[in-house]
């Protein structure tokens, strides 16, 4: 029993966050679609054209510039089922409301290089991941538990000669700036947004969607296509480490302070440079941007295998309290290249992108490693100049410790019965096909398929408990709406 108490409560702790379809508030709202003044009703006229499906909302968009205010609102819903695998087979519903509000200090009162940003998170549906599929990598970015939530408060402000050095304090999700992808944000897999490595191994999952945590971030830029990120955070999203985070905090409001600290650093090189000109006769060149960066948490972390006493946590006379560490780490690299450039369209474009974590500290994380990778196509057909078509797969490998915890687990069933079905977790790979169909330029569909091999790492089916989860075909459709 103490070693059955024991898996529940690593599964517990290792729980995946996600990444949710960026937003942005507009820099101004006083026109209309294409230039047009804005009115009450205009957004009905400009359906078609306008860049938010309200418009100007009534005349508050107008109104709120008038101060510096920009407000954003967006619904992501979605229909996913797996055909194939999984514990069950099904089809779910989830969606997301983002609602951000930022204000302009220099627009709203004449204070140059501060930025205020406040945004909310209303989650619902249920989580497909979760309740039929037992993936390590969870189908959707923006599964999450059902809640209205704070998300995000900070103040950004700019220093120095060319706004070369911003300071940015308050509550923040670090997934917004840290091991970012740009190319990766397309899809709808959560791994393509917060990675599987601090998904599970930070505490927490680590301030990222839906969680965030209190901190300060600087970014300096030395040279043009230099960028340096260096962040500290508090250790953990929440004040207590024990369980679901997010039924820790279901408000997003209790602001811990206690604990360690995350500190994350990463450097970033972009080509072409901010400012690069191109001359007449010559060929735009094509875009990159390479990160490079680490992260170092401060808190106490549980062994994977044994307890205090050296004992094996699968043991029946283990007392079930694993051994702690000191800290955790892990250092990363995110690669966005663009391939190929028509010279017809310049809209017409192939990128690529990669993105590989890894720690040596096996005795206290879950993952050991994990990637992923893909191309994008933008305008795949002639005259779809917003839409995109995607192909990608993630991979992570579950640390020594824990398949040495599920030998011992096993070594110790087999001891009482023989014939017991045991599995020991390894890898996990999935691949996605996504595509965005921009309906509107408020509007977007996209369908998506993804296919998951050996689910779980090689876990045993709960519904079928002498095989393990098969490998699951998941499809669906996403929709966003910018409001």
């Amino acid at each position: 029993m103490v070693a059955a108490a024991v898996t529940i409560t690593l599964l517990a702790s290792a729980s995946a966050l996600a990444g949710p379809p960026p937003i942005s508030a507009p820099i101004s709202a006083t026109q209309g679609a294409n230039g047009q003044p804005a009115d009450f009703a205009s957004f009905l006229e400009n359906l078609k054209r306008s860049n938010f499906m309200l418009g100007d909302m009534f005349g508050l968009r107008t109104w709120l510039s008038k101060y510096g205010i920009s407000l954003a609102v967006q619904e992501t819903s979605e229909v996913l089922g797996n055909v194939t695998g999984g514990t069950r087979r099904g089809a779910q519903y989830d969606g997301l409301t983002q609602m951000v509000m930022q204000l302009d200090t220099h627009r709203g009162f004449g204070w140059y290089g501060g930025l205020f940003n406040i945004s909310a998170l209303q989650i619902h549906g249920q989580n497909l991941s979760a309740d039929n599929l037992d993936t390590i990598q969870t189908a959707s970015g923006i599964e999450a538990d059902r809640a209205t939530r704070l998300w995000e408060m900070w103040y950004d402000q700019k220093f120095l000669e060319e706004d070369r050095l911003d300071i940015k304090v308050g509550q923040q999700s670090v997934d917004q700036e840290f091991i970012v992808s740009q190319n990766a944000s397309y899809f709808v897999n959560t791994m393509f947004g917060w990675p599987a490595l601090p998904s599970y191994n930070m505490p927490g999952g680590g301030p990222a969607y839906p969680l965030s945590a209190l901190g300060v971030r600087f970014r300096y830029r030395p040279i043009d296509p230099v960028n340096i990120l260096v962040g500290v955070f508090n250790g953990s999203p929440t004040s207590n480490n024990q369980g679901d985070p997010q039924q820790t905090d279901p408000s997003g409001t209790s602001f811990p302070l206690g604990g360690g600290r995350l500190i994350m650093a990463e450097i970033q090189y972009a080509y072409p440079a901010l400012g690069s000109m191109v001359y007449p006769g010559e060929s735009a060149p094509l875009a990159r941007t390479y990160r490079l960066g680490a992260w170092y948490d401060t808190e106490s972390f549980a062994d994977q295998r044994y307890d205090v006493n050296g004992m094996p946590l699968a043991s029946p006379l283990s007392n079930g309290a694993p051994l702690q560490h000191k800290g955790n780490f892990s250092i990363y690299a995110v690669a966005d290249q663009m391939l190929w450039r028509s010279h017809d369209d310049p809209n017409h474009t192939w990128n690529a992108f990669a993105r590989a974590m890894g720690t040596p500290q096996s005795d206290r994380n879950f993952i050991k490693y994990s990637m992923n990778a893909g191309v994008v196509e933008h305008e795949p057909f002639r005259n779809r100049p917003d839409d995109t078509f995607g192909v990608g797969m993630g991979y992570v490998r579950v640390s020594s410790s824990l398949s040495g915890y599920d030998a011992d687990a096993a070594h110790y069933a087999e001891a009482v019965d023989p014939n017991s079905f045991n599995l020991i977790r390894s890898s996990e790979t999935y691949v996605e096909l996504t595509y965005q169909y921009q309906m509107r330029p408020w509007w977007q569909l996209q369908p998506d398929l993804q296919y998951v091999f050996n689910p779980g790492g090689g876990v045993v089916n709960p519904s079928n408990p002498t095989h393990r989860i098969g490998n699951e075909l998941v499809v669906g459709l996403r929709t966003n709406i910018l409001f």
